[in-house]
């Protein structure tokens, strides 16, 4: 009998569905079968079994054994309560406060309830002083102020001993505070590479960039149209690195990111080619600035075959031709033209058809060499070392790839869509770091926080033991930016988009919403603007439900490549999302599965091909949640959300600024949109990053 039957005869015994022993197996480990028939509250471990349920199973498998006083039900509890205030972001719960949450379950002793869960290791306790300040004591008047409270903690251990470790390592880097250049050479140093490259710089950037080169540990705040000047940014953090040799690593959370971090430097670096003056030379926009002439290609198809190579030029050169600005087109519902094509209103489907023509004369046009030299492996070693050669450009590569060439020899690490990563990755990057490396986390502080535990830039900035500047761009907004930065005050507002960046998709239902997404991934966006399906990400509100991920990945799979699943529910050709982390991947990672025989090979956005031997770690991703989404940028994104589903300020605009060239706004809410932007805004999470970095 395998461990997998023996589990499931274990939960037959005490009355559990047979089909949990999978997903107890996974997280008991080895010895799954003999510890539940031991505990039967270890059923807690699993997010989809209630209290409720588990006293149920214990009585009818224990009889008289489960007593409501019993430490296994105890410990079970309290780590019961402490995964959901994970799975909310928080890294800790307060004492009083979990002792009575635990309480409201009809634990008679919280406080045993606590010791229980600390005895068999389901929990941690952390001890912080009290982080207020003794500024308004008098010390005139001959005394001494009070010592500072203890508090207490409780978390789970892997989320605890993480958030310490962070602090931990970034209090390691904050005592080298070795600057890598003196001011004026800093300066001077920027100056050099913006007159090399041909563009210009903000005053706040060019600040900003000084700051990074003397402090150890800096956060650089950008917003949602700042993805030209972070590149230009990175340029001359490059220079910075080049010049006094201490080498430079640019990551991004995924491969997908890292792809668009790539296609922003791959167009700085293509405009450079193309000569100009310095205001020619800028690339406009950020999250929704299109391409201007002459920019190189970007990098999405890197794995793709010449065709799809040749509808990136198209969309590079469809792009070129655009304005910036027209008013912002809800589709009308009932015309098969409207249905079909996401443009303003009263464009016609014949216009549509024109610009696809554009695109087929456009794909006869030759790749451009610029793009050939940024595609590369993410495995490769693209980090630079102090003396090493680092004549060659600047490149992002994802974080899993760069944590895998641990230790970093770097003395500049770079860590862009800083916003999306929790305590334990940040963690892992700080503590790969060399002694005396500067570490920069570029961050978008209106994004919603990581999907793990944890706020480590909010936190990292709050402890006043970082430094914080900004990136900004002078030039104007394009109308992706334009609308997140409404929706970051508070509104969703009409913007003009004349290069069609911007559509607001009304749907009357859940399952027209499903309906409409599938319309525009596999049609619409297209055959309008020349961006492949492949190229399109749906963004969902919610995993379940109608229009949620698994929904319209049902109906998108249907559309796109139909097959029985016969490979763990898939087929060579899917969109897979990845769920763990393993080698050279990550949660929220994306890609194609390409190979099934002897482990499934996944082909990353990018290029780069990386094995699978967990099939668990995958899920379908042509859509994903706002979640997942997060850390991820795509050249369209289609977001959809349903109605009564909670929408909240922090979810919509991450979805928007998933965006780099178009998103599409699918709204069957009712109006319910609007709502929760204007009154849900970012919820504050319970951590200790502050007070360790304080502390320490």
């Amino acid at each position: 009998m395998s461990e997998a039957e023996q589990v499931s005869a274990v939960l037959d015994r005490m009355g559990a569905p047979g089909a949990l022993a999978p997903r107890l197996l996974g997280v008991l480990g080895p010895g799954a079968a003999a510890a539940l028939d031991a505990n039967p509250w270890l059923l807690l471990r699993l997010p989809q079994v209630t209290p409720e349920q588990a006293d149920f199973c214990a009585r009818r498998h224990l009889g008289e054994g489960a007593r409501p006083g019993d430490p296994r039900r105890l410990a079970a509890l309290t780590g019961h309560v402490l995964r959901m205030s994970a799975a909310r972001g928080h890294t800790v719960v307060e004492e009083k406060k979990l002792a009575s949450v635990v309480g409201g379950f009809g634990v008679a002793d919280p406080a045993a309830a606590l010791e229980a869960a600390v005895a068999d290791g389901s929990a941690v306790m952390l001890e912080s002083t009290d982080e207020d300040d003794d500024e308004d004591f008098d010390f005139s008047e001959g005394g001494v102020p009070d010592l500072p409270d203890t508090e207490l903690f409780y978390a789970l251990p892997e989320v605890g001993h993480a958030e310490q470790r962070l602090g931990e390592q970034l209090l390691r880097l904050i005592g080298g505070n070795e600057p890598i250049m003196d001011s004026m050479t800093a300066g001077e140093t920027v100056d050099a590479a913006v007159e090399r490259g041909g563009f210009t710089v903000s005053d706040r950037t060019r600040e900003a960039l000084v700051t990074a080169t003397l402090r150890p540990v800096t956060v650089l705040r950008h917003g949602p149209g700042d993805a030209a000047e972070i590149a230009r940014a990175l340029v001359c953090l490059d220079a910075i690195a080049t010049d006094s040799q201490v080498g430079i690593a640019v990551a991004a959370p995924t491969a997908q990111a890292a792809a668009a971090v790539n296609a922003d430097l791959a167009r700085i670096r293509g405009e450079r080619a193309t000569g100009g003056g310095s205001e020619g030379a800028r690339v406009s926009g950020g999250a929704g600035g299109a391409p201007e002439a002459g920019a190189a290609e970007e990098t999405w198809g890197a794995g793709e075959d010449e065709a799809a190579r040749g509808d990136e030029s198209a969309e590079a050169a469809s792009d070129a031709q655009g304005a910036s600005h027209t008013q912002v087109a809800s589709e009308t519902q009932d015309t098969p033209d409207s249905q079909e094509t996401p443009v303003t209103q009263g464009a016609s489907g014949e216009q549509g058809s024109e610009e696809a023509d554009e695109v087929r004369e456009d794909r006869e046009q030759p790749e451009q060499p610029e793009q050939q030299t940024q595609q590369s492996h993410e495995g490769q070693q693209d980090q630079q070392g102090p003396g090493e050669d680092v004549r060659s450009p600047v490149r992002a590569v994802s974080l899993p790839a760069l944590l895998a060439q641990a230790p970093l020899k770097a003395g500049l690490v770079v860590l862009c869509e800083a916003m999306s990563v929790g305590a334990a990755r940040a963690a892992e990057l700080a503590s790969v770091c060399a002694d005396d490396a500067h570490l920069v986390l570029l961050a978008d502080p209106n994004q919603a926080p990581s999907a793990t535990p944890g706020q480590v830039v909010v936190d990292i900035a709050a402890s006043r033991t970082a430094h914080v500047a900004e990136v900004a761009d002078d030039d104007a907004p394009g109308p992706i930016a334009e609308l997140a930065a409404g929706v970051a005050s508070g509104g969703v507002p009409e913007v003009e988009a004349p290069g069609r960046e911007v559509v607001r998709v009304p749907a009357a239902s859940a399952e027209e919403a499903v309906h409409r997404v599938v319309q525009l991934v596999t049609d619409s966006i297209p055959r309008a603007l020349g961006i492949g399906a492949e190229h399109v990400q749906v963004v969902t509100a919610r995993e379940d439900g109608p229009a949620g991920a698994r929904a319209v990945n049902a109906a998108c799979k249907e559309r796109l490549n139909p097959g029985p699943g016969a490979h763990g529910g898939f087929d060579v050709g899917d969109r897979v999302l990845f769920t763990a982390e393993g080698p050279g991947y990550g949660p929220g990672d994306t890609g194609h599965l390409r190979e099934v025989g002897g482990g499934a090979v996944v082909e990353l956005v990018g290029g780069g091909r990386v094995k699978v031997t967990d099939p668990a770690a995958l899920r379908p991703g042509w859509a994903v949640t706002v979640a997942a989404a997060h850390g991820g940028r795509w050249p369209a994104v289609v977001a959809v959300f349903p109605p009564e589903v909670p929408v909240s300020r922090p979810q919509v605009y991450t979805a928007l600024t998933r965006a780099t060239r178009h998103v599409s706004l699918v709204d069957a809410t009712g109006g319910g949109l609007e709502t929760g932007v204007r009154e849900n805004a970012a919820k504050e999470r319970t951590t200790r990053l502050v007070r360790i970095l304080r502390e320490g």
